[in-house]
């Protein structure tokens, strides 16, 4: 559906208002709005998605659905009417394009669309979860404790993730300070030594006619390696947005070495955590599943639970079917198992995540640590082999020209 932003009268208020809203064509827009209730005075179709940074300006961030989630769900707690409450986080957002958004969802709740419809008209902006949530709290009228929980559900996903970033950001830094260094030596410092072996009419030691080589191709064919950096990168961004290569890096998540424990780990953690979160607000078992593999962000493991909630869906118990899955640790089929024995599946599920977030946090603590002196002995070996194939030579040139 394409996007056009509209100034419009609203016939119950006779109040001017300009937002966004979704349709497949400017007279359908204008029909919509019509429907709604609104007189529209000025339909365009958006073009604010039309250039990268325009997007990169215009995202709305977990922050962000945050701290929407947790006002609106105070307001509503206060005993505010919904549309009055979305209209005062409309106000208190600075994020334009949520702005537009919260204007549109407005827009569809008062012309009778109930809540679930309203949200789903922006799934780039709010997910199955969110939005199955939202569908609970509106049928139980526990609206509010939905938006609480997926806020709660939204900070812990960003905060595991943010320091699983943390913790890859520092080796990229000390990666680049590393061919900063390579690149150094090899286009001031190389060139200098061949050319002091040159006026002296002496030949180059192996060593160092090797960097001077590479001196030479990165002088004189830089072009060609920035045009190869370039296509490779192009070449692999749309490989790994192919299903083929999704599916590869998601297998090669989970089996990296070093790094695989730390993966499954985390879809360990959001899989249990979102169950309990699903569990604990009234969503039936196999929708849960359905939704918590949708969330995992990997293919694999959520092919794991598609597997299981089969199995569920023929009968079998939940511990049952995860049990002897290799993408799910046995803590998860265990702890599940004592939920159903107890009817508090939801709450044993919100315990093994808990362990989960403890043992990945633990686990990107020990990774960070290990990591630094080994990245510093790499650096230190790089730079140490260039230093010496540069100044051995000069000190043997030096001592035959002082015999």
């Amino acid at each position: 559906m394409r996007k056009f932003t509209y100034e419009a009268k609203d016939n119950s208020t006779n109040k001017m208002v300009k937002a966004m809203v979704q349709a497949d064509s400017e007279r359908a827009a204008a029909k919509l709005l019509i429907d709604q209730g609104f007189a529209p005075i000025n339909i365009k179709e958006s073009n604010e998605d039309a250039s990268f940074l325009n997007r990169l300006k215009g995202r709305i961030g977990t922050k962000d659905k945050v701290v929407f989630s947790r006002q609106l769900s105070t307001l509503i707690a206060a005993g505010l009417p919904f549309s009055q409450s979305l209209r005062t986080v409309h106000d208190q957002t600075p994020n334009k394009r949520l702005q537009g958004v919260i204007q549109d969802i407005i827009t569809s709740v008062e012309g009778g669309k109930s809540l679930h419809e309203s949200f789903s008209r922006h799934p780039d902006v709010f997910d199955k979860l969110f939005l199955a949530l939202i569908s609970v709290g509106e049928a139980s009228g526990t609206l509010d404790e939905a938006l609480q929980r997926v806020a709660m559900q939204q900070e812990k996903d960003a905060a595991i993730m943010g320091k699983i970033k943390g913790a890859m950001l520092y080796p990229v830094i000390v990666l680049f300070v590393i061919l900063g260094v390579m690149a150094f030596m090899l286009l001031t410092v190389v060139p200098q030594v061949e050319q002091l072996y040159r006026d002296l009419n002496k030949d180059l030691p192996a060593v160092t006619q090797v960097m001077v080589s590479l001196s030479h191709f990165l002088i004189n064919f830089w072009w060609v390696i920035l045009i190869a950096l370039v296509v490779m990168g192009y070449l692999g961004f749309q490989y790994v947005r192919t299903q083929a290569g999704m599916q590869t890096v998601d297998h090669l998540k989970l089996s990296m070495p070093g790094f695989n424990g730390l993966f499954r780990r985390l879809y360990m953690a959001r899989l249990t955590r979102t169950l309990q979160t699903l569990l604990s607000t009234g969503v039936p078992m196999l929708d849960a599943l359905r939704i918590s593999s949708q969330a995992m962000g990997n293919s694999v493991v959520s092919k794991s639970i598609d597997r299981a909630s089969e199995q569920v869906k023929g009968g079998k118990a939940l511990s049952a079917a995860l049990t002897g899955d290799p993408q799910v640790p046995e803590l998860v089929p265990q702890m599940i198992n004592i939920g159903e024995q107890s009817g508090r599946i939801d709450e044993m599920s919100g315990k093994a995540a808990s362990i989960f977030e403890s043992e990945l946090d633990d686990q990107i603590q020990s990774i960070s640590t290990s990591i630094e002196p080994i990245l510093m002995v790499v650096l230190a070996l790089i730079a140490g082999s260039m230093v010496a194939a540069i100044l051995l030579p000069i000190y043997s040139l030096v001592g035959t020209m002082s015999v």
